[in-house]
């Protein structure tokens, strides 16, 4: 049986290759080329989940029989599939194709860092520890990253915002218009926050669980109450204060780094309770 490691290894590729012909699409306009752009993506989404599906069959053949989402190797892969799919999905609803090249950078480095071995990737198919054996851990797993996944998008869409606003003619009419781009930066961040709350209360009872605690400041728990202020705080300032613009993009692309350092920054440098994540 073909290992699942090698799917990830082509969705690498097609992922760089989805970001090239989305870079292309912008450059040239060619909607054959921006077709393959997204192609491209949606082949890296389904090796992606040819990967988890059979990583998923290689526990139960083993009779673990448990979803493929218990450490750094398998939540990265889940990670680049469910930016993928959001990608896909706001680019059929903008009808825009440009947002590819700002958001399939994300999924090349997520799987690169995956496929590559890097600090704290571990492809080997292992028993649940302890902590692990709970009905909490697919609902938290599947909620903060698509949450995560949401964050990316409104990140790329911030970037592009900035490149964007104010400048028209030639190459920046390419993009879409500031108005689009800062609707599309909001409409991802009010799907990842439920999702992010959702992740963290499902997280809670997780804890309670494993541990016989709702909360008890670990580093991870900690900066994901972080991160859930900052978008907060982006949604509190677009209701009440009529934060648009530059403003919200700014503090979108801020939000997106404290994800980041959520997920990663927190796993390989501070020691805590979701080490083994």
């Amino acid at each position: 049986m073909v290992k699942d490691t090698v799917f990830v290894a082509y969705a690498t590729f097609t992922a760089l290759g989805s970001f090239v012909f989305y870079l292309s699409y912008l450059v040239t306009k060619s909607e054959k080329v921006g077709k393959i752009g997204t192609l491209l993506n949606v082949a890296t989404g389904l090796l992606l989940t040819a990967s988890m599906v059979t990583r998923t069959y290689i526990t139960i053949q083993k009779g673990w029989g448990h979803a493929p989402f218990t450490n750094l190797y398998e939540s990265m892969v889940f990670f680049g599939w469910s930016i993928s799919v959001l990608l896909l999905l706001f680019e059929l609803k903008y009808k825009n194709k440009t947002l590819g090249t700002f958001v399939t950078p994300f999924i090349f480095i997520i799987l690169a860092y995956t496929s590559l071995g890097g600090p704290g990737i571990n492809t080997e198919v292992e028993p649940l520890i302890p902590a692990l054996q709970s009905n909490w851990l697919i609902a938290h797993v599947i909620t903060a990253f698509l949450s995560y996944a949401a964050f990316a998008v409104s990140c790329g869409a911030s970037i592009m915002y900035l490149l964007r606003v104010n400048k028209t003619g030639g190459f920046w009419d390419r993009l879409p218009s500031a108005e689009t781009l800062d609707e599309i930066n909001y409409k991802a961040v009010l799907i990842g926050f439920p999702l992010l709350t959702l992740g963290i209360v499902t997280g809670a009872a997780w804890a309670h669980y494993a541990w016989g605690s709702y909360w008890s400041w670990d580093p991870k728990e900690t900066w994901s109450l972080i991160t859930w202020f900052i978008y907060a705080a982006f949604l509190h300032a677009r209701y009440m204060r009529g934060w648009r613009g530059k403003k919200a993009a700014f503090l979108s692309i801020v939000g997106f780094a404290a994800v980041l350092f959520t997920y990663l920054g927190v796993n390989l440098i501070i020691s805590g309770l979701h080490s083994y994540a």
